[in-house]
């Protein structure tokens, strides 16, 4: 059973983690609105594994037997400037992201729960992931300068990334 502490910082997180989706899906539409159509397409995927990632959360605190509670999400931003732009709010993003799930797992070491702790520990090594792919992409577009070949480029790079759902329902 889940401690009402733990039991509402992991609602929390799934609304995060919902707002992650929602954050990449306007990153996505104004991407797409700039004839950046690979960019577009790596942040619906970015949304996709978002929604998982809140899926998981879900459904951990169900078979924990907590309660959910599905709180507003807020609405995020809608413009940026640039390519540039985009991903360092992307990078930004994540390593926010990092200190939720590190405070997350804080909270379930305090409490000696150890199947929590043990739970994260998925999403830790995820957001190394996370953090790593966007400031590599982000690495890229500063070396491209603007150059609008380079910008090209690397959407088509973007373009070709693929969103596998898993089999089973991780958790």
């Amino acid at each position: 059973m889940l401690s009402k502490k733990m039991q509402e910082a992991l609602n929390g997180q799934i609304n995060a983690e919902l707002y992650s989706a929602y954050l990449y899906l306007s990153m996505s539409a104004w991407c797409e609105g700039r004839n950046l159509a690979g960019c577009g397409h790596w942040m619906r995927c970015q949304a996709q594994e978002e929604v998982l990632h809140a899926m998981k959360f879900f459904t951990y605190v169900r078979n924990r037997g907590g309660k959910l509670t599905m709180q507003p999400i807020e609405g995020p931003p809608t413009e940026w400037d640039s390519q540039v732009a985009i991903f360092e709010h992307t990078l930004n993003h994540e390593q926010k992201v990092t200190g939720m799930i590190n405070k997350l797992v804080d909270l379930a070491l305090s409490e000696s729960d150890h199947a929590t702790n043990n739970f994260l520990q998925w999403f830790v090594a995820e957001q190394v992931e996370e953090e790593s792919t966007a400031d590599g992409i982000l690495q890229q577009l500063k070396l491209a300068g603007g150059s609008a070949q380079g910008v090209l480029m690397i959407d088509r790079e973007l373009a070709a990334r693929v969103f596998v759902m898993p089999a089973q329902p991780q958790e």
